[in-house]
């Protein structure tokens, strides 16, 4: 759905994107990850129209967008981090106006509008003017005119900027949804846990490149983080010790602790061995009454590539 090879922008002396690629897939959210400042925003804009790469390509089902940018528009649903509204419009008036600019009209147009505000929780709030909505329903609103024409790709700029704890669970839903009825979102932010719920892929950029790129069990792989395996029940410390090294699958796994009570080790893709583990645990006598598996954060893998300074 979504093609970028080797995507460069350039402000003057300075480079605000460098040489990014990546793909985005039908029904797939793929999340653009990265701190202030990273090159986001600048990539949205590319994709969109908005900005005119200096190098590379931007491809939107099939389509060049910088030789058929009309097309490629017209598939395009944006959703930008600043409110994109007509306050002295009602909420009704701005979905009318963003969906008669893509082509919609008459019942088709009505149907939509009244499909989306009641989508978004806004339907009792059609006729008011939007300078009277709070910042969620502001954001919700922004989020349904970037969907009202039904488009096929949706780029999402931090669309949950600011929001109370409701209408971000809202737009999250709304997210969810539009990626199952087959539609491609792109999701850029900077909340980990936005990303790691939200994304079934992702890649983190930090000073305008893609620096990983993946799923998080991906990720993790390539970072060589471990996942931790934690046992409670009864183990002879002595047989531990020599058993493990002679089990494939957990032969490189570190003994982090084991005590008569208490086993836990540190392995990489740990949650897919655990049978073998299990099986090896029971042969020697050991019992297991109690496993809690503890997988690397997203959190910990964006500070381990990015660093912890603080920038803009």
């Amino acid at each position: 759905m979504i093609q970028i090879t080797e995507l460069q922008k350039r402000y003057g002396d300075v480079t605000a994107v460098e040489d990014v690629s990546f793909e985005a897939r039908p029904g797939e959210i793929f999340g653009l990850l990265g701190p202030n400042g990273a090159g986001k925003s600048t990539t949205l804009g590319c994709i969109s129209g908005l900005l005119k790469p200096s190098k590379g390509s931007v491809t939107v089902l099939g389509m060049d967008a910088q030789l058929e940018p009309t097309k490629v528009k017209s598939r395009l649903g944006l959703v930008p981090q600043e409110l994109a509204l007509y306050e002295d419009l009602s909420a009704q008036e701005n979905l009318e106006f963003f969906g008669a600019a893509w082509g919609l009209g008459g019942a088709r147009l009505r149907d939509r509008v009244s499909e989306v505000l009641d989508r978004i929780g806004l339907e009792d709030r059609r006729r008011d003017r939007v300078t009277t909505f709070s910042g969620g329903m502001k954001r919700r609103l922004n989020f349904a005119c970037g969907l009202v024409h039904e488009p096929d790709v949706l780029l999402l700029d931090e669309p949950t900027v600011g929001v109370d704890p409701q209408s971000r669970v809202k737009l999250l839903d709304l997210v969810r949804e539009e990626a199952e009825r087959g539609r491609t979102v792109l999701y850029t932010t900077h909340y980990m846990e936005e990303a790691e719920s939200l994304c079934d892929r992702l890649a983190i950029v930090d000073r305008g490149r893609v620096i990983a790129c993946g799923t998080l069990q991906e990720l993790s792989t390539q970072l060589a983080e471990r996942e931790l395996v934690r046992l409670g029940g009864h183990f002879d410390v002595a047989a531990i010790r020599s058993l493990l090294p002679q089990v494939p699958e957990w032969a490189e796994a570190e003994i982090v602790q084991v005590t008569t009570e208490h086993l836990v080790l540190a392995k990489g893709e740990a949650s897919r061995k655990l049978p073998s583990l299990f099986s090896a645990l029971a042969n020697s006598g050991a019992v297991v009454r109690e496993t809690v598996l503890t997988r690397p954060s997203l959190e910990s893998l964006f500070i381990k590539l990015t660093g912890k300074e603080l920038r803009e």
